[in-house]
C-alpha cells in the first residue's frame, strides 16, 4: 500500500468514478467520492423537505442542520475498490443517484457551508493516502496532492453513459432530460462563486469521449511508473 494522494477533477459523467475506483482497486489505496458527499447532503435536504417542490431552498435550515451534526456521513470501503456511503444508518449508496438528487446537487454543492463541511469530511478521511474524484479536489482540497488529473468528455458522450448507468438501476430515463442535466451541472459547476470547476495548472488533461477504462489504466500506469515507481497493471 501507497499513502499517495491523487486528486481527479472534472466535469459530470466523464467516469472519474469508475476510474478512481479502479486506481484504488489496483494500489490497494482508500478511494473517496466527494460528490457522494454532495449527493448525500442533497438527499439528507429533499427527505427533510429543506428543497421544496419548486427548487427553492432553506437555507438557514441546512446550515443549522449542519452545524447541529444533524447531517450524518460515513463511509465504508468495499472489496471491489468502492465505497458504501451512509446518511445516519442508512446506506444510501443507490438513493444518491437518482435523478431528483441530481437535479438539486449542483445547487447544493455552490453553498459555501456545504463545501466546507464535506471538505472537512475529506481532509479527515483522505490525510494518509486515497484516491478521490470530484469538482474541485486538485484545486481547493487537495492543492498539494501527489498527481493530478482532469476529466474531460463530450456532452452528448457522457449523457449516453449517464443514461446507461440508471438504466442498470432500474431507472428509464431520457436521453434529453439526462443530457440538459448534465450541460445544466456543467455550466453552474464552472460559474458557481466558490471553487468554481477549473484545471490545475499541474494537472494532466485526459479526454476519455473514446477510450474504454483499461485505456485509461495504460495511459495511468505509464504516468505512475515514471514518478512514482508504481505498477497498476
Amino acid at each position: 500500500m501507497t499513502n499517495i494522494i491523487i486528486a481527479i477533477d472534472g466535469y459530470s459523467s466523464t467516469g472519474k468514478g469508475t476510474f478512481a475506483v479502479e486506481i484504488a482497486r489496483r494500489l490497494g489505496i482508500l478511494y473517496l467520492d466527494s460528490g457522494a458527499l454532495y449527493r448525500t447532503v442533497t438527499l439528507y435536504a429533499l427527505q427533510q423537505g429543506i428543497i421544496e417542490w419548486n427548487g427553492d431552498i432553506d437555507y438557514r435550515r441546512l446550515q443549522e442542520d449542519i452545524l447541529l451534526g444533524k447531517v450524518e456521513i460515513s463511509v465504508m470501503p468495499k472489496k471491489d475498490g468502492s465505497m458504501r456511503i451512509f446518511l445516519s444508518d442508512e446506506d444510501v449508496s443507490g438513493k444518491i443517484r437518482e435523478l431528483e438528487v441530481a437535479r438539486n446537487v449542483s445547487a447544493i454543492a455552490t453553498l459555501p457551508f456545504v463545501r466546507n463541511f464535506v471538505d472537512e469530511q475529506l481532509h479527515r478521511l483522505g490525510a494518509k493516502g486515497c484516491v478521490m474524484d470530484g469538482r474541485d479536489i486538485g484545486t481547493a482540497v487537495f492543492p498539494n496532492a501527489d498527481l493530478k488529473i482532469f476529466m474531460t468528455a463530450d456532452a452528448e458522450i457522457r449523457a449516453q453513459r449517464r443514461v446507461l448507468q440508471m438504466e442498470a438501476a432500474g431507472q428509464h430515463p431520457s436521453f434529453e432530460e439526462v443530457l440538459k442535466n448534465v450541460q445544466e451541472r456543467d455550466y453552474i459547476d464552472s460559474h458557481r462563486a466558490m471553487n468554481p470547476l477549473r484545471q490545475a495548472e499541474d494537472a494532466l488533461v485526459l479526454d476519455n469521449s473514446h477510450m474504454t477504462v483499461e485505456d485509461q489504466m495504460v495511459w495511468l500506469d505509464g504516468i505512475l511508473r515514471e514518478r512514482f515507481n508504481l505498477h497498476l497493471l
